[in-house]
């Protein structure tokens, strides 16, 4: 009888999903990041401390305890993390007043960090965020049910990251990932009803201010004076005419990006990481990409960004409720919205934000969390039956 209960079990345990590409993606980007990283910091890291495999070291600290945690949450019922969506908001909020304390941090001109005490890990509330309002975002969800669908469950749908996405921008002065937060909620709305009117009249407002924005720019030319943001669009109009300012970054990138070709010039043979290009490591890692692998490494990754958004659109179409779909889904608009914004500030085709390209860019918090999202997905898809594929 025992044989027989173990016999039907293990036949219970494999009729399940375990996605083995998606794992498999996630691992390639983490340690292609850790290569790029090294070659990308070597020079900067070994001329201020030393060790030309100080961010790479730092990162694949990182990368490993991110890597335990995403076992231990993909193992762990995702229904588990349901009951926790509003202390996670609640926490969220209070993390990002913390960076006003003490223990904030400051860098490059901005408090955007907490240090943990007697650990020497500085926590970025932004990711915080990020994740517990995809949680927070799917249980809203699922709990308003059909009334989502009504213009009244819209405004609650998109009035509830917005007190985060504010404290985000004014507090931590950290627009792009106040952008990425609402446009998750954009994204899970948008999934989970099927009126596309509301979405086609907002898209047009967006485009319509940034439009207006931008004339406003141009018109007021060198009035602009301190405005930072507006100075920021100036420079992303005409970078060559602030090549010694706002403009410089900019310049440096598109420099590493033309002087890569279709091959590249070579892995570690990038001239822009030697001091040219500020924040090579981190969020001009693409354009040390293109310079030392050219076009064609630049695709590689691109495509690499598609087949897991790909697996991840696999796993909420046959997710076994709405709440897993959710979670997938909002990880899957973190992950793309945060990709296509790097990629394209590295290539002037938006202002510059400031934001990490995922999985690459050196960033301990970024890596951590971005791996908690995976393990979500995963848990997700160890739920999928295979008969349901």
């Amino acid at each position: 009888m025992a044989e027989a209960r173990r016999r039907r079990k293990k036949k219970q345990q494999s009729e399940y999903f375990f996605d083995y590409s998606l794992l498999f993606i996630v691992l390639f980007l983490l340690g292609f990041g850790l290569i790029m990283i090294y070659s990308a910091s070597s020079y900067e890291a070994y001329d201020t401390y030393g060790d030309a495999a100080f961010y790479m070291k730092k990162q694949l600290v990182a990368n490993i305890i991110g890597l335990v945690g995403m076992i231990i949450i993909a193992n762990i019922p995702y229904h588990f993390w349901e009951r926790f969506a509003m202390l996670g908001y609640v926490v969220s909020m209070i993390l990002i007043f913390l960076v006003k304390t003490p223990l904030g941090i400051s860098s490059h001109g901005a408090t955007r960090w907490i240090g943990i005490p007697h650990t020497g890990f500085n926590l970025q509330p932004a990711e915080v965020a990020k994740l517990c309002m995809i949680l927070f975002l799917a249980s809203l969800v699922c709990k308003m049910g059909k009334s989502v669908r009504t213009m009244k469950g819209f405004f609650i749908m998109m009035g509830a990251p917005l007190p985060i996405a504010a404290c985000v921008y004014l507090i931590t002065d950290n627009l792009s990932s106040a952008i990425i937060i609402m446009g998750i909620a954009v994204l899970m709305v948008f999934v989970a009803s099927p009126d596309y009117k509301k979405f086609v009249i907002m898209g047009l407002s967006v485009v319509a201010t940034a439009a207006l924005l931008v004339f406003v720019v141009v018109q007021m030319g060198d009035k602009i004076g301190g405005k930072f943001r507006l100075a920021r669009i100036q420079a992303w109009l005409n970078p060559e005419s602030q090549a010694q300012d706002k403009g410089f970054q900019t310049l440096q990138a598109l420099y590493a990006i033309g002087s890569g070709g279709i091959w590249g010039k070579g892995l570690g043979q990038s001239m822009q990481k030697l001091s040219f290009l500020p924040e090579a490591q981190n969020d001009m890692i693409f354009s040390i990409i293109c310079e030392e692998l050219g076009l064609f490494g630049a695709v590689a990754i691109i495509l690499m960004f598609i087949m897991l958004l790909w697996r991840m659109m696999v796993i909420a179409n046959n997710a076994p409720d709405l709440f897993g779909a959710m979670l997938v889904v909002g990880v899957m608009g973190h992950i793309a919205i945060q990709a296509i914004l790097n990629i394209a500030v590295v290539t002037n085709s938006i202002p510059n934000t400031g934001i990490s390209l995922p999985f690459i860019s050196y960033g301990g918090s970024s890596a951590l969390f971005l791996l908690a999202e995976i393990g979500l997905v995963l848990s997700v898809a160890r739920r999928i039956q295979l008969k349901e594929l």
